[in-house]
């Protein structure tokens, strides 16, 4: 077979292929049952949530962030997500109302006995956590995370793991969208016994930094694009997951 042929071919197997990949998304996306209370924004297939929480870090950190993500992740793919998140307390019933829950922040943060017990109750039941380290967040959300599985290691995901690959190619793993303490960006995970990511721990990247508008922390427009499509990544693999 000519090479223009095999070349017309293998293209036109891969549309197939990401066709395929949407559409089986957007099924598990519209079938997504909410547990306990419907969330406010009930029009959409379903809505995430960030985490509140006590101990001093500004939870509230990059207020754009999520907003722009979803409107990226609702226009570049077939994923019905509200496109504003809401607010969440761990020691909310309605915690279980969202498949997907965003914790970020610079400082302390502290849960306490039952809000951790009720987070390894979400968290088995197929909730996901992802914790984005805005910087200084790291030793207090590794203690944190020992109250919800003691029995369990943050592990860093190889560059070949799913979650690198869902919707968009990232085969070096995360983008490096921050500079802190000029480490290399880290993909960290707790997993459950079928090794299905029930906590994703994105470390020295900074992604919701890359999420925010372009003005605001002035970061060049393919490093925003790249730090957008690795959120993207996440959301469709935890809601396929």
């Amino acid at each position: 077979m000519p090479e223009v042929i095999k070349k017309r071919a293998f293209n036109a197997l891969k549309d197939f292929q990401r066709i395929v990949f949407w559409y089986a998304v957007a099924v598990v996306c519209c079938l997504i049952s909410v547990p306990l209370e419907a969330s406010a924004q009930d029009s959409y297939a379903f809505t995430i949530a960030r985490v509140k929480y006590d101990g001093g870090g500004d939870w509230y950190g990059d207020p754009e962030s999520l907003p722009e993500l979803l409107s990226f992740v609702r226009r570049e793919t077939l994923v019905d997500v509200a496109p504003r998140e809401e607010v969440v307390e761990l020691s909310s019933d309605n915690l279980f109302s969202y498949p997907y829950i965003y914790l970020t922040g610079h400082g302390n943060v502290r849960w306490t006995s039952s809000e951790a017990l009720r987070l390894r109750r979400y968290l088995e039941q197929g909730g996901f956590l992802h914790i984005d380290d805005n910087y200084g967040l790291d030793v207090h959300i590794r203690r944190e995370l020992k109250k919800v599985f003691p029995e369990l290691e943050l592990v860093e995901l190889p560059f070949d793991h799913p979650i690198f690959h869902t919707a968009f190619e990232f085969p070096k793993g995360l983008p490096k969208v921050h500079e802190h303490d000029g480490k290399p960006p880290q993909g960290f995970a707790l997993m459950d016994e079928d090794g299905r990511v029930m906590v994703f721990y994105t470390y020295e990247t900074d992604l919701g930094d890359g999420w925010e508008p372009q003005s605001v922390h002035e970061k060049p427009e393919w490093l925003r694009e790249a730090s957008l499509q690795m959120g993207a990544n996440i959301l469709v693999y935890a809601m396929t997951h």
